[in-house]
């Protein structure tokens, strides 16, 4: 798990305050934490091969669930996954953890989006900011079985509605788990962009039935290249944010943008990035919970566009129920295999992203 260094670093330092707002209780705490620097890489054109591999090496031993890459932590491989809601308000940037999350779903809400994502292999502490769940999460993330669900609460409807779903509530709110999941509030943000927690202490509230997640995607094998259409990156339309996507071959990375800008993540410094970009496209209707809130529709099918290793692949999204995995195929109807690594998963509105080719 990864462990935040004592670096001066201008784009945050994490420091616990005794404050509260957003209706969350906040206990006096004092504990400094702040990220350590990476070097960004740099952005280079996409490559012009999409032949694949001709032979496949299967993994020597077990891999991460959620990552498709070989376990490193045993007992990290046997804990439950673990969901945080994490804030993409412009107040809210650069938050900390989205390099550490195996899945990173991106959901459009009232304004603009915002990130539930899904520690299991690696954690982060800390983690954050840290903001309230919405219905649609409900659905999307019953597959990781029972996962713990970390968020700041929410209004009467949303808060019962989870409460009466499988997904494990550790909601801010609730003041033991306040207590036992390292909760904050930093003074140098503005509630209630100011939340944040530690994977590492939220990890000891999972139940004790709680179970490793089941694999989401299906991955390439060690020696396989990505196949599809070769595209530099992605970009994208989120009800008015801006996001973009580029492809560094010399990273093998996705390097994400917000807004027009390099989107930054507070831990490595450097810039937002991930191995794999799947585009879903939903539809979205009003949250039984609250008619204001978009509720993306996550069972069923629909157009995807799969981005790996500098190619695209665009295909359907398959989910049979709540319970079950997104099914990726292509045109043929065979399953679209993903770079082993994190992945991101935009959850966007119908031909709101275009390859860049």
């Amino acid at each position: 798990m990864k462990t935040l260094r004592l670096a001066a670093v201008a784009t945050i330092a994490l420091l616990t305050v005794g404050c509260s707002g957003g209706g969350d209780s906040a206990p006096t705490t004092a504990d400094t934490v702040a990220p350590s620097t990476t070097e960004q890489a740099t952005t280079t054109e996409a490559p012009t091969t999409t032949e694949a591999a001709t032979t496949t090496t299967e993994p020597a031993g077990p891999v991460y669930p959620l990552t498709g890459l070989p376990v490193t932590d045993p007992v990290a491989a046997e804990r439950p996954a673990m969901v945080v809601k994490i804030d993409n308000n412009k107040a809210a940037r650069p938050q900390s953890g989205l390099n550490e999350a195996d899945i990173v779903f991106e959901e459009i809400v009232e304004v603009q989006t915002r990130f539930a994502a899904v520690f299991h292999s690696t954690g982060s502490d800390p983690v954050g900011p840290i903001r309230s769940g919405r219905t649609q999460d409900i659905d999307l993330l019953g597959s990781f079985d029972r996962p713990l669900f970390v968020w700041s609460g929410g209004n009467r409807n949303v808060t019962r509605a989870i409460e009466d779903s499988d997904l494990v509530d550790l909601s801010a709110q609730k003041n033991v788990n306040y207590q036992g999941g390292g909760f904050f509030r930093y003074d140098q943000r503005s509630s209630p962009h100011n939340l944040y927690a530690q994977t590492s202490m939220l990890w000891t509230l999972a139940p004790a039935d709680a179970v490793a997640p089941p694999q989401q995607f299906e991955y390439l094998g060690a020696d396989d290249e990505a196949v599809g259409d070769p595209a530099t990156g992605a970009t994208g339309d989120m009800d008015g944010l801006d996001v973009d996507w580029v492809w560094d071959a010399a990273s093998g990375l996705y390097l994400r943008s917000s807004a027009g800008q390099p989107h930054l993540d507070a831990i490595s410094g450097g810039q937002v990035t991930t191995a794999n970009v799947v585009v879903m496209e939903v539809v979205y209707r009003p949250s039984p919970a609250d008619a204001r809130s978009p509720e993306a529709q996550t069972i069923g099918s629909g157009t995807a566009l799969v981005f790996s290793g500098g190619t695209v692949v665009a295909g359907t999204w398959t989910r049979t129920d709540r319970l079950s995995p997104v099914v990726l195929t292509d045109a043929s109807g065979e399953t679209i295999l993903l770079t082993p690594g994190r992945t991101w998963v935009e959850l966007a509105r119908a031909g709101t992203f275009t390859p860049v080719p």
